[in-house]
């Protein structure tokens, strides 16, 4: 059998449970942009089926839903380049996950660990669509028969399960259907953390609003918290190695490097022997630049909320003139009459 050969083709998505912050934008809405140039087809979704695996507020959920589209765009992602919607609005999604759910293992989701930390203790009082999201996720990526996925490093066991899911139906029904999807995982700060404690990761659920940059924070808020970012009393040093054991400089740095489209080493060239009290200065008017332009435009886009749900309808529709045709092949395969 020859080896069939797929589009390139980028998916990716956020879950729209607010609270967009830099670790968003860096680790995630940046790279998607770099992204949405070098491939031919990009396709980003704000994955609000993934979001009510956990009780969500429903007037907050479709708030959340559009702030996020309206963070996408002011991010420079272009719908006239990228299709841009919500997962609920094409249900192929939810269709192929069920085929999914039939070929995954209860063994692979045991060992998903973010199901683990994310229900802790009471795992018997999980959503099963907790439990499941994984073949979700998997039917989220492989209903385009995508063949990259740009992740952080804590989505990487999900993107080896869904090439598992992948291999074991294209196994199962002697076929080479669905590629093994590539994530991408790259660049400076895949994974942004605390500005108040650099051994953890930024989050909208820290109960301390100074420990993140908010897409929604205005330029004196992003440059007051970088001021009063937790540092350590040592210069920085010359060379990328000497961050090690300091997690709240190498933190910073990443920061930068992300911010600047520098490595790491270029940037520790640029700074190394500079006290914080010089670096910090640079990396506020560094953020501010940045950031604040996006702030400004994400206020602006959420004052004609019907113009991002036009975005995301018309999203919908060319997400599902790929994803119809993939399932209709999917469900013959399988061997569903009527298809």
């Amino acid at each position: 059998m020859s080896e069939v050969v797929h589009t390139p083709r980028v998916f990716s998505g956020i879950q729209p449970s607010g609270g967009l912050t830099l670790g968003n934008y860096l680790g995630a809405m940046k790279r998607f942009v770099d992204m949405q140039e070098d491939v031919a087809e990009t396709i980003y979704c704000m994955v609000d089926m993934h979001a009510i695996t956990v009780w969500q507020d429903p007037d907050k959920l479709a708030r959340a839903t559009r702030e996020l589209c309206a963070g996408y765009i002011a991010s420079g992602l272009d719908p006239d380049k990228s299709i841009l919607f919500n997962q609920s609005q094409v249900a192929e999604h939810a269709q192929l996950a069920w085929i999914f759910n039939c070929v995954a293992r209860m063994g692979w989701m045991q060992r998903m660990t973010q199901f683990k930390d994310k229900a802790g203790k009471n795992a018997q009082n999980a959503s099963l669509g907790l439990f499941a999201y994984p073949a979700l996720m998997a039917a989220d990526i492989l209903v385009y028969h995508t063949t990259h996925v740009p992740v952080g490093e804590d989505q990487k066991q999900h993107l080896e399960l869904t090439r598992d899911i992948a291999m074991k139906f294209n196994h199962d029904y002697g076929v080479d259907f669905f590629p093994l999807t590539e994530p991408v995982i790259e660049g400076a700060a895949t994974r942004v953390m605390s500005l108040r404690d650099g051994s953890k990761k930024m989050s909208k659920s820290d109960p301390s609003d100074m420990s993140r940059i908010n897409l929604t924070d205005d330029a004196e808020t992003i440059a007051k918290k970088i001021r009063k970012a937790k540092t350590d009393p040592e210069p920085l040093p010359s060379e990328a190695e000497g961050l090690e054991d300091r997690p709240e400089a190498r933190n910073l740095v990443n920061i930068y490097a992300a911010l600047s489209d520098q490595s790491v080493e270029a940037v520790m060239r640029e700074v190394g022997g500079k006290a914080f009290s010089e670096f910090k200065p640079m990396l506020a008017d560094l953020a501010v630049a940045k950031m604040a332009p996006i702030s400004g435009e994400m206020a602006k886009l959420m004052q004609d909320q019907a113009e991002i749900d036009r975005i995301l309808a018309d999203g919908a529709d060319r997400a599902r003139a790929i994803a119809a045709p993939i399932l209709k092949k999917t469900y013959e395969i399988v061997g569903m009459v009527g298809a």
